[in-house]
């Protein structure tokens, strides 16, 4: 492995970096890296024995990974992850405290209720300061040119692909929205060519069928455009084109926030590239 003279200092660098030197570490090594880019807060806020514990390694690795890619200690790493939080004026979890500290002041309900308002508006921020322009530029002109999108996205990711194949109807875009209705979603995606492309949404932990479509998808040359969360996500190993979505979470349930966001961009982008009329609102 080559040593790296001057590591980077802000967090896209870094971001770069270990996607870059993924595939040369150890087993252990790139199970942090895995983990670190998909839960980069836990990284700036937690300590060496809670993130090892999460992670599911020994704390001795996180320091092993720091110096494997170019940092004396895990602290200057951690340092970098902390960076890219700086410019927010109150954090996530500093809110969610202070809604916890007033819980006796206010009804269980709307203590849930702004948990989870506060964590959709976190996942869209951070989808809106990640989101490469260019990357949305070129999935809306590969989804633009599919004779028929096929969508694909199963469990938590069906209300997403749900609404985009209705949407697409709407707007007479012609779509398949694979549902696995009587164990047919192999047989739904078998008419996809190369003339046409595939839109594939899943998120950790990976619904193992959308998974196996994707991928059956890719050898046969389908353009695919997937939406996920981490660069080791299968999905994104699979598809011609990937966008990142990490959405945050609240009490353990995830919110979709973001993803319906860029569902919704991709929808009425490939409509208003392929110069379709907006479909009429009736009044009565």
């Amino acid at each position: 492995m080559a040593v790296i003279e001057q590591p980077p200092k802000d967090f896209p660098g870094l971001k770069a970096l270990i996607v870059e030197r993924a595939g040369e570490l150890p087993t252990r090594l790139a199970q942090i890296a895995t983990y670190a880019l998909e839960h980069p807060d836990e990284i700036a806020f937690g300590t060496v024995s809670s993130i090892a514990t999460q992670a599911h390694v020994q704390p001795s690795t996180l320091v092993r990974f720091s110096q494997a890619i170019g940092y004396q200690g895990f602290s200057d790493l951690q340092e970098v992850f902390r960076s890219r939080l700086r410019d927010r004026i109150l954090n996530y979890d500093e809110r969610i405290e202070q809604l916890r500290q007033h819980a006796l002041q206010a009804s269980k309900p709307n203590v849930i209720f702004h948990g989870f308002s506060d964590a959709a508006e976190k996942s869209i921020v951070a989808l809106r300061e990640k989101l490469d322009p260019a990357a949305l530029d070129r999935a809306v002109d590969m989804l633009s040119k599919a004779e028929t999108i096929y969508l694909i996205g199963l469990r938590r990711s069906f209300p997403i692909t749900t609404y985009m194949s209705y949407a697409f109807g709407k707007l007479s875009i012609r779509n398949i929205m694979i549902d696995a209705v009587g164990g047919l979603a192999a047989e739904q995606l078998n008419f996809a060519t190369k003339k046409d492309a595939v839109l594939a949404i899943s998120f950790t932990p990976y619904a193992s069928e959308t998974v196996t479509l994707t991928q059956a998808a890719a050898r046969r040359h389908v353009p695919i455009v997937a939406i996920t969360d981490s660069p080791f996500s299968p999905l994104a190993q699979a598809s011609n084109l990937w966008i990142e979505v990490a959405e945050a979470n609240f009490e353990g349930f995830r919110s979709m926030s973001a993803t319906l966001t860029l569902a919704m961009t991709l929808t009425v982008a490939v409509a208003e590239k392929r110069g379709v009329p907006e479909p009429k609102v009736r009044t009565t």
